[in-house]
Order: C-alpha cells, then structure tokens, then sequence
C-alpha cells in the first residue's frame, strides 16, 4: 500500500508507516508519475486534485488536512470512484483567534470602540458561528448572512444587503463556490464594494476569489472604504504590492494555522484515509503538540483598564497578527515560505490567564472566549 503526502502536514510522520510505505513531497512535486501507482493522498490546498493528476492512477481515498476544498475536483473524483473527505471544522478556533485579533488590532490602530458596533458575518458554518460568537463577547452587535442555512432552518439571517447597510465591520466565511444560486465567486465585487460606506471596513479570511483584489483596490484607492484586511488573496501566492500597502493587516493565508489547528486536520486525514483503506487508525489522534514562544500561563494586570483593553491585552498576548502582516509587507516573495515555516501559535484554549485587579465580568468574557482564569 502506498501514500502520498504533502511534506509540509505536521504531526503526520510515523502515523502510517506501520502500514503503508508513505512518500512525503512538497505539494508542487506531487504529479500524475508520482501517484500513478498510490491508493491514497494526503493533501493541502496547493495540490490541485483532478483529472490531470489523477487519471489512470489507483488512488481510491484523497483527504485534505484543511477546510476548503476547491483545489479537489469533486465531481471527476466522484464520477471515478474516488473518494474525497475535507476537514471541516478543523482550524475554527484558529479563525476565531485570527479574526478576534485582527478586530482588537484595528480598534486599537484607528481607535474604535468595538462594544456597540455591527459585525456582519458573511457565512455562519463552523468558522462564522465562533467568529460572531467572540464579536459578542467583544461587546459587538452581530448580524448573520448565510442563505443555504436561512433556506434550511429559518432563523435569525438577514439578507447580504442589510448586512452592508448595518455593518460596522463585515468578515467573510465563505466557501469557494463559482455556480450555483449560492456562488462566491467575486461575491464582493465592484458593484457590491460600491454598496459600501466610507466608514467600512472588510475581512476576508476566507477564500481569496471572494473578493474582486482589482475592485477592492479601486475602493481603497478612492476611499470608497476605510480599510480592509485580507488573509486569502486572488492569484497568491503573487501579490499585488499596492493592494498590500493599501490594507490594515495583509497576511499569508495563515489565519487557520494555528499548531492546534493543523493537529485537527491531520487527525481528520489519517482517519479518512484508514477507514477507506482498512487501517486500525480510525481513532488516531495527534500529538506532540510544541508550545509557543508566549508564555501558556501569564499574568494580566487589569487596575484601571477598560474592558476592551484587557480583552486586547490577553487576545494579542496569544496572537501577534501585526507581526505576520508586518512579515509579509516585507517581503512579498516570501508568502509560501512564511505558510511553510509558521511559528507556533495556540490557540485561546491553552492559555491561562491569572487576573490581577479585574472584575468578574472581564473573567467572564476571558472565560467565554476560551482562556482558563485563575
């Protein structure tokens, strides 16, 4: 039985060996020679997986160790016995983390008060769902816009329209999707991004095509918006360098990547792939996960803060995202190898928080987000 994996999985090595001669290469060099002859993939984002790779080969199971899926052509897989498993889910604390700092960030860059303003979240799955949850906690009025769930269950959606009329703030979670009644494809086009106010701001942590980069530019350009924030981006990992200079954080498609994160979707793969070749790993879970540069346990001194200042405080102590978008700006040729070498980043739930001088409110909210408050 033979593997093919991406090299850059982490906690991956060791887990298959026992049962499979596994081959790790980089996500470029895994082509239709090398996996003619493979029963499985474990993949990321960069491998497109379709009929070019896969046609003729005796691949039966590809599992991708992220959320999206669009590098997977499903339907050529489907039609040919393949079967494709994503990892939905994976990395939503890690957007959470992402997201909560980057709204902290830009409060404290232009300074906002983020209680009493309008996040508008433009897709309400795994990641959306936690993302309104923390602009709760943060004080934030939430609107939610996601049609196929509005079509399923009702509830408290409202349409994409009324997301830009009343949004503050609007963050995408979206997946990739280029037909249908439900396309993503340029969502946020020129004409959408001229439905906008001066006084917005737009995150997209989602997938880069959501976002026309050309229209955004132009708006930014003609201050058609105050600002934005992309982590996915068109056609990376080649950047434009004036839609970089013109954003409030500009990162390498890094919001997911949190080490516990990345553990997720390797757990997810290897039971994907043993359950669909037979292998007594369908209860596999990773370990070995390192510890931060940060400290896990930290002090936070909250004599006469506000409570926003001590939620920016313990979220940044977790997550530096000025450093990432800083990275990039300095050298925009690095964006794979800044994905490819990430540092570790832990997600809320590891830390612990020992509050000094706070109220029990500001231990609530800590709480909430997924600190441990001592």
């Amino acid at each position: 039985m033979k593997i093919i994996a991406d090299n850059k999985i982490p906690f991956l090595r060791g887990a298959l060996e026992p049962y499979a001669e596994v081959v790790y290469l980089p996500g470029k060099e895994t082509t239709a020679d090398v996996v003619r002859d493979a029963d499985a993939l474990i993949t990321r984002t960069r491998t497109a997986c379709n009929a070019s790779l896969l046609e003729g080969s005796k691949v039966r199971v590809i599992a991708t160790a992220t959320i999206g899926f669009d590098h997977i052509d499903t339907a050529w897989c489907e039609a040919n016995g393949i079967i494709w498993k994503n990892a939905p889910g994976c990395n939503s604390w890690s957007v959470k983390q992402y997201v909560t700092a980057a709204l902290v960030t830009l409060a404290r860059k232009r300074g906002l008060k983020l209680e009493g303003m309008t996040l508008g979240v433009v897709g309400v799955g795994n990641v959306g769902s936690k993302v309104a949850e923390a602009a709760s906690i943060l004080g934030m009025k939430v609107l939610l816009n996601d049609p196929p769930r509005q079509r399923a269950e009702g509830g408290p959606f409202v349409s994409l329209d009324e997301i830009i009329f009343r949004s503050d703030i609007i963050t995408l979670h979206v997946p990739l999707q280029k037909e249908g009644e439900d396309a993503t494809w340029h969502l946020f086009d020129a004409a959408r991004l001229a439905k906008l106010r001066p006084s917005q701001i737009l995150i997209n942590s989602s997938r880069g095509p959501v976002v026309d980069n050309k229209a955004l530019k132009a708006a930014l350009a003609g201050h058609r918006i105050a600002g934005a924030c992309l982590d996915v981006w068109e056609g990376e990992p080649e950047l434009d360098p004036g839609l970089v200079e013109m954003l409030d954080l500009s990162t390498p498609h890094i919001a997911g990547y949190s080490a516990d994160g990345k553990a997720n979707g390797t757990t997810a793969s290897v039971r994907t792939v043993a359950e669909v070749l037979g292998l007594p790993l369908t209860d596999w879970e990773a370990t070995g996960i390192p510890a931060p540069a940060q400290e896990l346990e930290f002090d936070l001194d909250a004599t006469g803060k506000s409570l926003q200042e001590v939620l920016t405080e313990a979220v940044l102590h977790t997550y530096d995202i000025e450093a990432d978008s800083n990275a990039l700006r300095a050298d925009l040729g690095a964006f794979e190898k800044l994905r490819g070498d990430y540092p570790v980043r832990r997600e809320f739930t590891s830390f612990s928080v020992r509050l000094h001088g706070g109220t029990p409110q500001m231990a609530e909210k800590l709480s909430r987000l997924g600190f441990s408050v001592k």
